[in-house]
């Protein structure tokens, strides 16, 4: 049985992944001031770029039923079966619609909730692609994948509040308290949701260092075989602070990816996070 692994766009991989692992993109859309684009038409760069210029925060807006039933009908051409991996239901309603748009097609689409964004569900879909090299029932492999959801490690820590404040995430008090501060904090993804964790302070190559140590302290169970090392910005030196530390943990590939963007609109620039799997021996 041939399958097919498609994700929301927001999974943050490299072409090169995406072609190593074939997996196919439905794009969410971002709103820039009277334009829209797909995720991925429109660079991180040039976000960046409209925000210092206008101080208005783009806006995405989720993948709409049609569009999902539009992609998948002509996924079943070729394939004999669909998953779907969406941005966490929590953050989105492109999973609702892509679970609605699977309806018509008689079983043969998975839908599988990652509850997390970027590449903690690009993970996610990287481990579908390899249960497909030796499993064929896409509901047997959707059941596995479902079964480590809750083992994503997600989080992010992030140089200055300015997004998630324009974005509504952040109150004005807090964010000139962090400015003043220099206060850099920690992004968690749990249960689906964004939330803030710990808070660092300095220059961002020694804060980046920290975090990842933070991260593996706590989360100490990891799955060796992959990490990844996203950012929406980063420096040369805050790269090499995370990935020295997780190559000191021992994972065995080690991707480095930029987030694209619908994630880089809400978190800024100079984020940086390390994604795992948290559920190794």
């Amino acid at each position: 049985m041939s399958i097919a692994i498609t994700a929301d766009s927001v999974i943050d991989l490299t072409p090169e992944l995406l072609e190593k692992f074939n997996i196919k993109l439905i794009p969410i859309s971002v709103i820039v001031g009277d334009d829209v684009y797909d995720d991925g038409v429109i660079t991180t760069d040039e976000i960046f770029a409209y925000v210092k210029k206008t101080g208005v925060l783009p806006k995405t807006s989720a993948c709409n039923e049609t569009r999902y039933s539009e992609n998948f009908s002509n996924l079943l051409k070729e394939y004999d079966g669909v998953i779907h991996f969406s941005l966490s239901s929590f953050m989105s309603a492109s999973h609702m619609n892509a679970v609605n748009a699977s309806k018509q097609f008689d079983g043969k689409v998975e839908v599988i909730d990652s509850m997390s964004l970027s590449t903690g569900t690009g993970i996610q879909a990287i481990y579908a692609r390899e249960l497909t090299k030796t499993e064929s029932d896409i509901h047997v492999i959707a059941e596995k994948v479902r079964s480590r959801v809750s083992s994503v490690q997600a989080s992010f820590v992030v140089e200055r509040l300015d997004f998630l404040h324009k974005g509504g995430r952040c109150s004005s008090v807090a964010l000139l308290g962090a400015n003043l501060l220099k206060i850099r904090p920690q992004i968690i993804v749990k249960d689906g949701k964004m939330g803030s964790h710990k808070k660092y302070r300095g220059a961002m190559p020694l804060v980046v260092k920290k975090y990842c140590y933070d991260v593996l302290e706590e989360f100490n169970t990891p799955d060796k075989k992959i990490c990844f090392i996203t950012y929406s910005s980063a420096t040369p030196e805050m790269i090499e602070s995370a990935k020295q530390v997780v190559s000191e943990a021992g994972f065995e590939t080690v991707y480095i990816t930029r987030a694209g963007g619908t994630i880089s609109s809400h978190c800024g620039e100079n984020t940086l996070g390390i994604l795992y799997y948290n559920d190794g021996k």
